[in-house]
């Protein structure tokens, strides 16, 4: 020690520097005594308490040790050697002394603690976590942080955990297999949720499950065991509508909450009939507005459907039937099938079905879109609305109750547009379980056994694990967590009404995000989300839009795709084409009833130039006129006859309706009405008594114009009434359709314009008329006007029926009705007016009575009637002298009965001759006033 001291002298006699450092020039001397930190103290081994107070300096290789006094440690070098030139080892990092915090912190029974910020023992500043083993919870923090000596909670400890037990029923298979995805993401839920320490932390929830094959009849089975063996469920959850429709059914008598995965049936909402029943799966109705969102976009008024008979389907389609009638949209038909979607698949083809609503589950889809294949019901003239829940490549999937390869239904199904809820968040943001709907999708895809596409549910197992995670949010709310008072879980049981009720309130109020979206449950217990909207395009789905039914809003990415380029029509696209009468026909009847006119003309023209012939006059020249009259307004019928939608616009066709009834009335009634007069009085002269024929034979031209008068008159006031009350108007004949040439989705719709009213009646009357072989010396053409009226009511017998059938054809009906206007006319005007031309002009007949006399002395024809009024005056005066002989012969063969009568008084009766003939006596002389009558009638003629 003295040797040390003598060593350290010249140190020990230099001041120390400011701060406790050692000075410039005390690199070759020594390093300078350092200060202790605070609650601690340095050791300088060898040198006692007063000899390290002595000296300023200690010697190069000297070594000192921070000790710190109390539950403190050295943080920092904890041993510092003097260096050659002259500063201590490791300055740059200070020595402290700080406190550690209790060592027990460090263990955790039934499970482990994870230290970091430190080394043990566990220093100021220090953290450690706490995790529990499995089947144990932690109680208390599960994080304390070292500060001053302190944890800074109190140490947690693991407990046991209480199982809370779930029933749920996954379809692995069957109509809808949603299990295969959906299951996986129910384990995954429930490992995420019994790892949190802030949701049940006293409980665990622990999945009991069985495959229901998404068969009512399976699932009854199943729910049997579930309710009668032990342990106590909880809570229900079954994935399918028939499999839900009959847990939530039974469950209400078990005091159990149902919370599906995977329904969509609308009746599911019925809260009378399923009063515990909530789904993450919101209900298929809303579908039904963003279907008819879509039908308004693209401009559709009429749609289709085809369901399959259940519940789920029905009950939806109900729903869009109501939807699309508020809309002013038109389902036109709808079919429904079983098992066997044959039938109605054809019945769609047969009514031009265009925008089709398929309702049914994957396997009938797929038996479903093989009959469409089959009947051609696809391409660019159809769209079809299907449920977008099917597997992806539900179309590919083998299926040995169909007979189309896979080539086929992809062709058929191509192009087809699904809506379905938005089932994974498309905002990539953090959900409840911290992860977003990304690493969701990733994190499900590693655990599943194949590939997604190929996975039934896949699409729904985001609402599988936001169901867990509703659910263990409301027995979390039930059960007293974050600090609340509540029930203990362990207690229930089906007869507990009381915690079924506070597990009910707290799904009711139930609000957080999801993987899916936000999760929130109306009234009835429906989901309440977006719809979003896709198209198959090349075999896989496209988005292309999404809809929000609370706000309206439709967002579209314009992506949609067309094999036509454009969206189809709801409809054959019917072009209205007019069935035009042909030009050339009506051009070649024109002509013939323009040459018709001429020659009335002619004939009205030669009948009033030649009026004061007698032979004229004798004929009736006047009614002659108003036959000419009438057969050129007959004629003129023809041109308004064939004027049609080719000349004349709409508007325009009453009256030409109107030109054709009343031309041709008139034309009717001048003309034949006028041969008609001529022809009932003949027959009204001949047919009376033998005493009155000489009034009758003697005819008054006004009883004749009379005549013609009254029958214009009534056909004038039919008319008249006729259209007043029901006038003539257009109308239109409606053909069946015809397929054009060219490969184009339209078809032609022939329609024909009529003339017609309400009450089309026709009226044809006939009347016998008989022709008398007999003259008057007022009528000498009644032959000729007899045969015209013969002929022309023959052709028109026969017109008639023929163009009433013919009504539909509108060359033929107006060929047959103005070529028989045309040839009546003619008829007429040659029969009745070429003799009078041919006999005036081959025997020189032009003069009047008095010309022909001056020129003669006599008349050919005024000898032949004078000859004709002497024999019948001879007639007469021969009539009177047989009347008065007729009664001397009665008088005398009175006279002779009187006298035989007296005779035979006198004289017996002679007995009779024996040959049978009168009694033998003598012969009389004849009266010299009997005459024999034979030769009266020699006289007559």
């Amino acid at each position: 020690m003295p040797l040390l001291l003598l060593l350290l002298a010249p140190l020990f006699l230099r001041p120390l520097g400011a701060g406790g450092a050692q000075t410039p020039n005390a690199t070759s001397e020594g390093c300078q005594i350092i200060h202790p930190p605070w609650e601690g103290g340095i050791r300088y081994r060898g040198l006692t308490r007063d000899q390290v107070k002595a000296i300023n300096f200690l010697p190069v290789d000297y070594e000192i040790e921070y000790v710190c006094r109390g539950e403190r440690e050295v943080v920092g070098p904890k041993v510092r050697k003097c260096l050659a030139n002259g500063s201590w080892t490791d300055m740059d990092t200070p020595s402290r002394c700080v406190r550690i915090c209790s060592k027990s912190y460090l263990t955790l029974e039934n499970g482990k603690v994870f230290l970091t910020g430190g080394d043990l023992p566990a220093l100021d500043g220090a953290r450690v976590d706490f995790r529990c083993d499995p089947d144990f919870h932690l109680v208390g923090s599960s994080r304390s942080i070292c500060s001053q000596g302190q944890w800074s909670t109190p140490k947690p400890h693991c407990q046991e955990r209480r199982a809370v037990y779930i029933g749920a029923l996954f379809p692995m298979s069957g109509g809808w297999p949603g299990g295969q995805a959906c299951q996986p993401a129910v384990e995954m839920a429930l490992e995420d949720v019994n790892s949190r320490r802030d949701i049940l932390p006293d409980y665990e929830l622990k999945l009991i499950h069985h495959d229901s094959k998404c068969d009512p009849g399976q699932a009854t089975k199943y729910l049997y065991e579930l309710l009668y063996n032990d342990p106590i469920k909880i809570i229900l959850m079954p994935g399918c509508s028939s499999v839900s429709t009959l847990v939530a059914e039974a469950a209400r008598m078990w005091n159990l909450i149902v919370l599906s995965y995977g329904s969509s049936s609308p009746a599911l909402s019925n809260r009378q009939r399923f009063p515990t029943f909530f789904r993450t799966h919101p209900s298929a109705t809303l579908h039904n507005p963003t279907r008819v969102k879509l039908f308004e976009k693209w401009g559709w008024k009429k749609i289709a459907t085809i369901q399959q008979t259940t519940e789920v389907f029905t009950s939806t389609l109900d729903d869009l039937e109501e939807r699309v009638k508020e809309a002013g949209i038109e389902i036109t038909f709808r079919q429904s099938f079983f098992s066997d979607p044959a039938v109605p698949v054809k019945n769609l083809k047969r009514q031009d079905a265009r925008i089709i609503v398929g309702l049914f589950y994957e396997t009938e889809a797929r038996k479903v879109f093989c009959e469409v294949y089959k009947e051609r019901l696809f391409g660019k003239k159809y769209v079809w609305f299907l449920i977008g829940w099917y597997a992806d490549n539900w179309f590919k999937i083998y299926d040995p109750s169909i007979n189309c390869t896979v080539d086929e239904m992809t062709e058929a199904v191509e192009g087809h547009i699904t809506t379905e809820i938005v089932m994974l968040n498309p905002a990539n943001t953090r959900s409840i379980s911290n992860m977003t709907s990304q690493e969701f999708v990733e994190k499900l895809t590693k655990r599943l056994k194949r590939h997604p596409e190929e996975t039934g549910g896949f699409q729904e197992a985001p609402l599988a694990y936001d169901a867990i995670w509703a659910l263990a949010l409301a027995l979390n709310k039930t059960s007293g967590g974050g600090g609340r008072s509540g029930v203990r879980l362990e207690d229930f049981n089906y007869n507990n009404q009381t915690i079924t009720d506070q597990i009910y309130r707290a799904m009711n109020s139930s609000s957080f995000e999801g993987v899916s979206g936000h999760v929130v449950f109306d009234a009835s217990g429906s989901r309440m989300a977006w719809t979003l909207i896709e198209q198959l395009q090349g075999g896989s789905y496209k988005k292309i839009g999404y809809y929000d039914s609370t706000k309206d809003d439709l967002s579209w990415s314009k992506t949609d795709k067309w094999i036509g380029g454009s969206p189809p029509a709801d409809q054959t696209l019917v072009i209205k084409t007019f069935r035009f009468l042909s030009q050339k026909l009506f051009i070649s009847v024109s002509v013939l009833s323009s040459l018709g006119i001429v020659l009335a003309v002619v004939c009205l023209s030669f009948n009033i130039y030649n009026s004061h012939v007698r032979y004229i006059q004798n004929s009736q020249p006047n009614l002659n006129n108003l036959t000419a009259v009438g057969c050129s307004l007959a004629l003129a019928a023809v041109f308004p006859l064939g004027l049609d939608g080719y000349h004349i616009g709409r508007n325009q066709f009453p009256f030409v309706c109107q030109a054709r009834l009343w031309l041709l009335g008139l034309g009717f009634s001048l003309g034949y009405g006028s041969m008609f007069t001529k022809i009932w009085w003949v027959h009204t002269v001949f047919t009376k008594k033998e005493e009155k024929k000489e009034w009758r034979k003697t005819l008054e031209p006004w009883k004749l114009y009379a005549t013609v008068g009254l029958l214009v008159g009534m056909d004038v006031l039919t008319l008249a009434i006729w259209q007043i009350v029901d006038p003539l108007h257009r109308t239109i004949e409606t053909f069946a359709k015809e397929e054009p040439k060219e490969d184009i989705d339209v078809s032609i719709l022939p329609q024909l314009e009529h003339c017609s009213s309400r009450k089309m009646n026709t009226w044809l009357g006939e009347g016998p008329l008989s022709i008398a072989d007999v003259s008057t010396e007022k009528i000498n053409d009644h032959r000729a006007v007899g045969m015209a009226i013969y002929n022309v009511a023959v052709l028109c017998l026969i017109t008639a029926p023929v163009t009433m059938i013919l009504s539909s054809q509108q060359d033929a009906a107006f060929a047959f009705a103005s070529l028989a206007i045309v040839f009546s006319s003619y008829i007429t005007l040659v029969v009745l007016f070429v003799p009078k031309m041919r006999r005036l002009i081959t025997r020189g007949e032009w003069q009047s009575e008095a010309q022909d006399t001056m020129k003669t002395g006599s008349s050919t024809n005024n000898n032949e009637e004078e000859k004709s009024r002497l024999l019948e005056k001879e007639n007469r005066e021969l009539e009177k002298i047989i009347a008065e002989k007729e009664e001397r012969v009665s008088e005398l063969r009175h006279q002779l009965q009187s006298r035989q009568q007296l005779r035979s008084r006198r004289h017996p009766p002679t007995p009779p001759d024996p040959s049978g003939g009168l009694p033998r006596g003598p012969p009389e002389p004849p009266d010299r006033l009997s005459c024999d009558g034979s030769r009266v009638h020699l006289l007559y003629k």
